[in-house]
């Protein structure tokens, strides 16, 4: 390998180590949910609250993050960004109170900007012909970061139920869900130390009028005969926009001749959350009791789903520069309809059922002779049992034991469900969760794209925090089955707008690239 790709690979590895820190802050509340509901009392809102709080505080961030960009140097905002992380880990971790907890969540949102900034930072140094690979190993970090959180919970879950003298001492059988939120520290501490090893972009520093500076990098990511030409691309892509400032960069994106570049950037930033990947992934455990699972199972199957989508990630990887962006987004999005066909399916044909002996053997709920009323009543849905469990118990016992109570109860398909539940997994990291990432890299011109990318993961952090928040009121309003149909019926109907939209980049300059979507 020649020096100028080792040196693209290490500053790409070194940047995309965000998607690590942002896959464990984003997945180790998965873990905690049913911890702190109990020890702050949270209704189902207050929980979608701070589970979704960092995709609100992105939603902030994502305001100043083109700004940033553009005046600080997208090396500086990343160094910013991994300082937001190690703030938010510590104070989640020791929060007294939900309002503490939810404001360090928030926090931390200002930092899931990562995502975006390292995309755009290893889309100006990586040589077209690996773009893809290397922007989507940020998807790789995310999914080892998603593995890591999810070993990590059920690692910790171990240690909090044992018996060993050093488990009290260290206070893991009472303070769980703190020590799965502090186990983010440390990666975040690294990741910022690591970043003051990269260059800044020489996209950035050609466009702040710093050309000497840029040169000085680009000697460092490819051979000096093909310097010149690439400044002069980069001279060419800067003339064409209306103005350097951040207002004239944000109207850019509405300008007529990169309408194209709109319509495939909004469909995909809306259809790769309303999949509902992050209601599976951030609440993982909790989406396993529907199942019938019982909790150690849960956080079992939820370490299952991380290893289907880093296995998947890596398949995306050596394929996406192969096989090309358009047929991994729109194979991959119905594949993803599919999938969640599937496991919508088992649910909606689950029957639950509590007899007696089930009851008898329950002894977590106080005189569980409260259930009595429901002894072999046939219930067609989760919605259904969980009312009728509401109306005998309460609403707060309902939801403490509503997992045991599906698992002594239920009739499920459970291994159909798990088969449509991680071949979706597989099928958004292979496709639609990394390509997006690549395209965002790939697709919008020099002149705006220290706005539109930030103004696009704007859009995709909206849907997500919906997605996150809402979700718990989803399961217990209309139930699993049909919260996973409406996410199928909505990737559907992005993949036939897409369809008609999404052009082929794969081995293009950024600049081939705009040429290609303003003829379509």
């Amino acid at each position: 390998m020649s020096s100028y790709k080792r040196n693209a690979y290490i500053y790409s590895t070194i940047v995309a180590m965000g998607g690590f820190v942002f896959g464990l802050d984003a997945a180790l509340i998965s873990g905690t949910v049913d911890f702190i509901s109990q020890e702050f009392g949270l209704n189902e809102i207050q929980l979608g609250m701070v589970v979704g709080a960092p995709a609100a505080g992105v939603l902030l961030a994502l305001f100043f993050a083109g700004f940033a960009c553009d005046i600080l140097g997208r090396k500086r905002t990343l160094q910013i960004i991994a300082t937001l992380y190690v703030v938010s880990a510590v104070g989640s971790t020791l929060a007294p109170d939900y309002i503490s907890l939810l404001s360090f969540r928030f926090l931390g949102g200002l930092a899931f900007t990562s995502i975006s900034l390292a995309s755009m930072y290893i889309g100006e140094i990586a040589p077209p012909a690996l773009r893809g690979k290397m922007v989507t190993m940020i998807q790789i970090n995310i999914v080892i970061g998603l593995s890591g959180a999810y070993f990590i919970n059920y690692l910790i879950l171990q240690w909090g139920a044992s018996d060993a003298a050093w488990v009290a001492d260290f206070g893991f059988d009472k303070h769980t869900w703190r020590w799965m939120l502090g186990s983010e520290i440390i990666p975040a501490i690294i990741w910022l130390g690591l970043l003051f090893m990269v260059p800044r972009s020489p996209t950035w520093l050609f466009f702040k009028g710093r050309e000497e500076d840029a040169k000085k990098t680009l000697l460092k990511l490819m051979p000096v005969d093909k310097i010149e030409a690439h400044m002069e691309e980069m001279k060419e892509s800067i003339d064409d926009s209306e103005g350097r400032s951040i207002l004239a960069q944000f109207k850019g994106i509405f300008r007529k001749e990169y309408r194209v570049i709109f319509i495939v950037a909004i469909t995909l930033a809306i259809a790769q959350q309303t999949s509902g990947i992050n209601a599976i992934l951030f609440y993982a455990p909790t989406v396993f009791e529907q199942i019938g699972l019982g909790k150690n199972a849960a956080f079992m199957q939820a370490i299952w789903t991380g290893l289907t989508g880093l296995i998947f990630t890596v398949f995306g990887l050596l394929l996406v520069d192969r096989l090309g962006r358009r047929p991994m987004i729109l194979g991959g999005m119905l594949w993803i309809v599919i999938s969640l066909g599937i496991a919508f399916y088992g649910f909606n044909t689950a029957t639950y059922t509590l007899t007696k002996d089930a009851i008898s053997e329950i002894t977590e709920i106080e005189n569980p002779e409260r259930l009595n009323n429901m002894i072999d009543v046939e219930y067609g849905s989760d919605i259904e049992l969980k009312r009728a469990l509401i109306e005998s118990i309460g609403k707060e016992e309902a939801r403490e034991h509503s997992s045991l109570l599906i698992q002594k109860s239920a009739k499920i398909n459970a291994i159909l469900i798990l088969i449509g539940i991680l071949s979706f997994i597989a099928a958004f990291h292979f496709s639609v969760g990394p390509v997006m990432w690549v395209l965002f890299s790939e697709i919008f011109p020099t002149s705006i794209r220290g706005i539109a990318i930030p103004f696009f993961t704007l859009i995709t952090s909206t849907t997500s925090w919906l997605i996150q928040t809402f979700f718990p009121t989803q399961l217990s309003s209309f139930g699993i089955s049909n919260t996973l149909l409406f996410y199928a019926v909505t990737v559907f109907i992005g993949m036939v707008v897409l369809s008609k939209y999404l052009v082929e980049t794969k081995g293009l300059s950024i600049e081939e690239i705009q040429q290609k979507l303003q003829k379509k």
